[in-house]
């Protein structure tokens, strides 16, 4: 490991230990109306094209409730799938999943559909955090999942945006970030959509 990388993942586990606490009490004050505005700000800014597959997550933990937005999408003729942890590959794979259907132990600490279920890829994906940043940054946990799966993703042309979904005051003024760090194209919040200063929001040049 190289001296900036070192650097990297040393600035990366100081945030973490800090957000990790700061997330537990957002989540501990959020009312429930905080979500239910997250989903309303998703679902106006944010286009689910006809026939469109879209990855949420089961939250755990403090994680921010992710099952009203999944519940919309449903309703809304949308496809939903949910990531499961792919054996030692270091990625993600996506199993189809709707709102009721059975959940099995999928990795991580979270929940997924079971091993039945039809795997797809998926066109949008939203992902759970710890902090994030303007230039579309996110700090994860540590595993480097979903940064793996969503340079794959990318790579084939499948996936179109890659949304992260957390409270407002999870903004950092900057995550420290290197060349395995995927960037997100949007974090969705209970007060707005913070676009990437790198995507912008859809239209703009």
């Amino acid at each position: 490991m190289t001296q900036v990388s070192g650097d990297i993942q040393r600035l990366k586990s100081e945030l973490r230990g800090e957000m990790r606490a700061k997330r537990a009490v957002l989540f501990k004050r959020a009312p429930p109306e905080a979500y239910v505005a997250a989903r309303a700000h998703f679902l106006k800014s944010i286009e689910l094209p006809g026939g469109a597959i879209i990855a949420g997550y089961w939250p755990v933990r403090d994680e921010f409730d992710s099952r009203p937005l999944m519940e919309a999408i449903a309703a809304r003729g949308g496809r939903l799938v949910l990531p499961v942890v792919e054996g030692d590959s270091g990625r993600l794979i996506f199993r189809e999943w709707q709102p009721g259907a059975p959940l099995v132990p999928a990795g991580l600490g979270t929940m997924g559909p079971p091993p039945g279920a039809h795997e797809v890829l998926p066109d949008i994906v939203i992902a759970p955090l710890l902090a994030f940043d303007r230039q579309g940054y996110r700090l994860g946990y540590g595993g480097g999942f979903y940064d793996r799966t969503m340079t794959v993703l990318r790579t084939t042309g499948k996936c179109q945006m890659a949304a992260g979904l957390a409270f407002s005051a999870q903004r950092v003024q900057q995550v420290p970030a290197g060349d395995g760090d995927a960037r997100l194209d949007a974090v969705v919040t209970e007060t707005g959509i913070v676009w990437s200063r790198v995507s912008g929001p859809p239209g703009e040049p």
